[in-house]
């Protein structure tokens, strides 16, 4: 048989320069479309696992009141280490280091605290780190301490949240602890702790609002003001947080209230109630609405 009798199979032909650029076309549409979707997904998930951060916090708070009869103070000063006597951590108002030091026994960081203050300045703990910033993480630098700890350099283990407030009003307050009793104007209604603002740029880097780590006493590390409403995190070649609350959340941050509840605060609150907020006794009414 002749097969030229019969007609060969026709050709297939690949796509055209049209149709690739339509396809193509399509799919950034598609990528465009789905982008700003999964980063919402992703902010909503980081979001809940540093209110989660903020929820655990709260709940070492009102266990340390529960064993101790007081919340946590806000230590004494910067340059001084964590308290120990006879190998053991001083509790109350002898406790020099801040209210991240003392709230340890309570976030599973019992190992550090027991283990001295050369290994609980330099032990990380992940409840005080919010995911939309950073990881863990540390700096090293020169032994500031006085008397000195090494004589060399020592690690700091840092924190991303504050507690309320540098102004003294506040739950946290320097060398004395505080008692619910003292919190006259409603424990829902005062904030306790809450995320710091912070300069991006140098995150990693000891600078001076995040260079002494969480169990530092009475610095603007572990303790902000209220007088001034909170701030979206900068990213500036100069400055740091100027002792702000804030964090790295678009539009507003988390905060936990001397309650245990955990609830956003949005960066447009007003002066005078984010003030308000911060001070555990001054009369002043502020509703759940006004923030």
């Amino acid at each position: 048989m002749n097969r030229s009798q019969f007609p060969s199979p026709r050709r297939r032909r690949g796509f055209t320069l049209i149709e690739v650029v339509v396809v193509i076309a399509i799919m950034g549409i598609l990528i465009g479309l789905l982008l700003p979707a999964v980063q919402k997904v992703r902010e909503s998930a980081v979001r809940l696992e540093c209110a989660n951060n903020l929820k655990q916090l709260g709940l070492a708070f009102h266990n340390h009141h529960s064993a101790r009869g007081f919340f946590p103070s806000g230590g004494w000063a910067w340059y001084f280490a964590p308290t120990y006597s006879n190998g053991r951590p001083v509790t109350g108002p002898e406790q020099k280091a801040g209210w991240g030091f003392q709230v340890l026994p309570y976030v599973e960081g019992d190992t550090a605290w027991k283990a001295g203050p050369v290994v609980a300045i330099g032990t990380t703990n992940k409840v005080f780190f919010c995911p939309a910033r950073r990881g863990s993480q540390t700096v090293t630098y020169r032994d500031n301490y006085q008397p000195p700890l090494t004589g060399g350099t020592i690690t700091h283990a840092l924190c991303d949240y504050a507690a309320s407030n540098r102004e003294g009003t506040g739950v946290v307050r320097r060398f004395l602890p505080t008692r619910t009793t003292e919190i006259t104007d409603g424990t829902s209604v005062t904030l306790m702790v809450a995320e710091k603002r912070l300069n991006r740029r140098f995150l990693g880097q000891p600078q001076d609002d995040d260079n002494e780590g969480y169990t530092v006493g009475w610095n603007s590390d572990t303790i902000r003001k209220t007088s001034l409403p909170p701030k979206f995190d900068l990213n500036e070649p100069t400055g740091d947080g100027d002792n702000l609350f804030g964090s790295a959340h678009p539009s507003r941050m988390n905060a936990v209230f001397a309650d245990g509840s955990v609830r956003v605060v949005s960066y447009s609150i007003s002066r005078r109630r984010f003030s308000a907020l911060g001070n555990k006794s001054d009369g002043r009414v502020v509703s759940g609405d006004d923030f």
